[in-house]
C-alpha cells in the first residue's frame, strides 16, 4: 500500500508538472498573438522605407548646379537647353527651387519658381520674358509638361513624404544593387498619376527607377536615375535622368553638373520678383 502511495503521488506530480508547462505555453502563446497582430505592414514598411530616405537627406541647407536637358521626339530627334538650378531646404515644410533656362536664344530668361509644401498644393511661377511676366502655374495644371519635357510639373517639386501614402512590395534586384519596391499614390487630387512604383536601392535609400501610372491606371512613363555622386561626405545627388513617355515615344534626359553646396542662398532668393532678375 505504501509503496502504491508513493507511485500515486509521483504521477500526480507529473501531471502536475505536465499542466503547468502547458499552461506557460498557453500564457506565452497569448502574449505572442497580439506581438503578430502588431506585426509591421505593408503601409508601414513602405512608409518607413520613405522616412529613412528623408532623414538621410537632411541638413543640405541649398544647392546649385548647372544642367542640360535633351528632348527626343518619337523618331529620335533632339533640341537641347541649358538651364541652372538653386535649390534651398526649409524646415518644417518643402524645399524652394528656382530653375532658369540660359539657352537657346528663344527661351533665355524663362525662369520657374516652385514653392513644395508637405500637405497644401504646390505653389509654382513661370516667368515668360517674351511677355515680361510671371504666369502662375495653378494646381490643375500641374499635370501639364514642362515647357516642351516629359517632365511634368509635378515631377519638378521636391518629393515630401507627406504627398504620398505607400505600400511596400516587395525586394528586387535592381542593377548592381538590391532595391525595395514600393507602390506610392499621390494624395493631391490634381496629381496626373493614379500611383507611382519606385525602386529604392537598400544601400544609400537612392531612387534609382519610378513608374508613372495615369489617371486612367496606364503606364505613362519611366525615369531612370543614374551615376549618382556623393558630396560632402554624405549626400548622394544623381548626374542623369531620363524620363520615357511610353505613350508618345518622346523622352528627356537631365544631366547635372557643377553641384555646390550651403552657398548661404535664403529666401530673398526665391521670390517672384527674383524671378524677373534670374539671370
Amino acid at each position: 500500500m505504501k509503496e502504491q502511495k508513493i507511485q500515486t503521488n509521483k504521477a500526480f506530480k507529473e501531471n502536475s508538472l505536465i499542466n503547468k508547462t502547458f499552461t506557460s505555453l498557453l500564457i506565452g502563446a497569448t502574449l505572442l498573438a497580439p506581438l503578430s497582430a502588431m506585426a509591421e505592414t505593408a503601409e508601414e514598411k513602405g512608409l518607413a522605407i520613405a522616412e529613412e530616405g528623408d532623414r538621410r537627406n537632411l541638413g543640405w541647407k541649398d544647392t546649385t548646379s548647372d544642367m542640360t536637358m535633351v528632348l527626343r521626339n518619337k523618331r529620335g530627334d533632339e533640341s537641347t537647353r541649358t538651364l541652372r538650378v538653386k535649390t534651398l531646404e526649409v524646415a518644417d515644410d518643402g524645399d524652394k527651387s528656382m530653375t532658369i533656362f540660359d539657352e537657346p536664344k528663344d527661351v533665355r530668361g524663362t525662369a520657374l519658381l516652385t514653392y513644395s509644401h508637405k500637405v497644401d498644393s504646390d505653389d509654382q511661377w513661370l516667368y515668360l520674358p517674351a511677355l515680361k511676366r510671371v504666369k502662375r502655374i495653378a494646381s490643375r495644371n500641374k499635370s501639364g509638361p514642362f515647357m516642351g519635357s516629359e517632365f511634368a510639373f509635378e515631377d519638378m517639386s521636391s518629393q515630401e513624404i507627406e504627398k504620398y501614402d505607400y505600400k511596400y512590395l516587395k525586394d528586387e534586384a535592381c542593377g548592381t544593387e538590391t532595391c525595395f519596391v514600393v507602390e506610392r499614390f499621390p494624395k493631391d487630387e490634381y496629381s496626373g498619376y493614379t500611383r507611382q512604383i519606385a525602386w529604392i536601392d537598400q544601400a544609400e535609400y537612392r531612387v534609382q527607377k519610378v513608374e508613372y501610372y495615369d489617371r486612367k491606371e496606364s503606364l505613362l512613363k519611366t525615369l531612370t536615375v543614374s551615376n549618382y555622386q556623393q558630396f560632402v561626405d554624405k549626400y548622394w545627388r544623381p548626374t542623369e535622368s531620363l524620363m520615357v513617355n511610353h505613350q508618345t515615344g518622346k523622352s528627356t534626359t537631365l544631366t547635372w553638373k557643377n553641384y555646390m553646396f550651403q552657398n548661404g542662398l535664403s529666401d530673398s532668393s526665391f521670390t517672384k520678383n527674383s524671378l524677373k532678375r534670374a539671370k
